[in-house]
């Protein structure tokens, strides 16, 4: 792969472009959130900096089309802003709290986003079930576990040449997460590093692709993935 950056200056343009719909989705975001408890970032600056345009910065590396997954969609970041300016891309939101489901639901319905599903399940449940086991292009994931429980709910999902793209604070966690991506079928690439605009901190995109197929007993279940990571 060559070398990767995100042109935050053209994503905020996206987002300039598709204003209303990013308007509506944190108007939704605020008004909902003591409800459904989806995030401690509410200020407007820093939800734009922080989740809007640290969701896109993966926007690059998906090819069109794809089929995407996105494990712990929580609130939706990232996958609805990569949604908003990527209508390409068909996407399921896997996520296991039932009021976070309904926020994504109503967020999906608002914003009228087509070839877009909320499965409200497990990861490690969903990574069993044959419609969803190997079926994505990509699979995202941000704020969810440390890495290499993280890719135990992720690499089931991806098929053989799909990868998986972990949004994480820096690369910290790649050494020790180096044996569960031999185990699942992947092959670590060169993470992204990038630091958002108006110093509002560093990033990185952690790169899987997944060369082989994961095997049947992963993920594994019953909590393992997080009590005993590979």
């Amino acid at each position: 792969m060559d070398k990767f950056e995100p042109d935050f200056s053209r994503l905020s343009e996206e987002i300039g472009k598709n204003s209303a719909k990013f308007q509506a989705f944190t108007a939704l975001l605020r008004e909902r959130n003591a409800q459904y408890n989806l995030t401690s970032i509410t200020e407007e600056d820093e939800v734009f900096h922080k989740h809007l345009l640290d969701s896109l910065a993966a926007e690059g590396l998906i090819e069109r089309n794809a089929r995407c997954a996105e494990v712990g969609s929580g609130a939706g970041f990232p996958s609805i802003p990569l949604k908003i300016v990527r209508e390409d891309l068909r996407f399921t939101l896997i996520e296991s709290t039932g009021k976070k489901c309904a926020f994504l639901r109503e967020a999906i319905g608002l914003l009228s986003l087509g070839q877009t599903e909320v499965f409200c399940a497990r990861a490690e449940e969903t990574g069993k079930d044959p419609a969803y086991r190997e079926r994505f292009d990509v699979c995202v994931a941000r704020a969810v576990a440390p890495l290499a429980t993280l890719l135990e709910y992720c690499m089931p999902l991806v098929r053989v040449g799909g990868r998986v793209i972990a949004y994480k604070g820096g690369t910290e966690e790649t050494e020790g997460a180096m044996h569960a991506v031999r185990v699942l079928g992947g092959k670590m690439e060169a993470p992204v590093r990038y630091e958002l605009p108006e110093g509002y901190g560093k990033r990185a995109l952690v790169i899987v692709k997944k060369i082989s197929p994961t095997p049947v007993v992963y993920p594994r279940g019953r909590g393992l993935e997080r009590r005993r990571p590979l």
